[in-house]
């Protein structure tokens, strides 16, 4: 099965994460410049390739209108500072099977949970989730589980990561959930 990933740096790409009506003031420009400067049957093929625009209008104002307020995922985040590990790592593992993936609990100090959906096998760390920061240890400790299991690395973290951290994540492959990137995920 072919599926389609869009580069993230792309045009459509960058205009579904911003405000859904950006999309469609860049349509509507585009329609009454085309009206204002071509003849009327070209004006007309260039409102009709405006088209795209209107869709990518629509999908992200359906996602703006979906996703949590501001406020509730600050409020996740309180949440999640005040729970203890247990209660934590069951809302990790209810988030995550909620999305569609069978959740296996792990034993050790590198890894808390394997993912996996369609074939894809992720290790999730996320017992440092309250630390004020996370560093390259915890992500060395991470790395080689995902060397020894074949599967990619998730790290969950309230605060955020170290330089260094970031530099080796980025280096390795592994995915960087903090903030509210882990509220997101905790609320979906």
């Amino acid at each position: 099965m072919f599926k389609f990933k869009m580069n993230e740096r792309s045009l459509f790409a960058v205009l579904l994460r911003s405000p859904w009506w950006i999309s469609l003031l860049i349509s509507v420009l585009m329609s009454v410049v085309a009206f204002a400067l071509l003849p009327r049957e070209f004006a007309v093929v260039v409102m009709l390739g405006t088209f795209p625009f209107v869709v990518v209008a629509a999908v992200a104002a359906w996602r703006q209108w979906r996703a949590p307020s501001a406020a509730r995922l600050d409020e996740a985040l309180v949440r999640a500072a005040a729970m203890n590990w247990r209660d934590f790592a069951a809302w990790v593992a209810q988030a995550y099977a909620q999305q569609g993936y069978s959740v296996t609990r792990l034993e050790g100090e590198s890894a808390d949970f394997r993912i996996e959906r369609q074939g894809q096998a992720s290790l999730v760390s996320c017992r440092r989730w309250k630390a004020a920061s996370q560093g390259v240890e915890a992500l060395r400790l991470l790395q080689s589980a995902c060397d020894r299991q074949g599967a990619r690395g998730v790290c969950l973290s309230l605060g955020p990561v170290s330089e260094a951290g970031e530099r080796y994540a980025k280096e390795q492959g592994l995915q960087l959930v903090d903030g509210r990137a882990l509220a997101l995920l905790l609320l979906k």
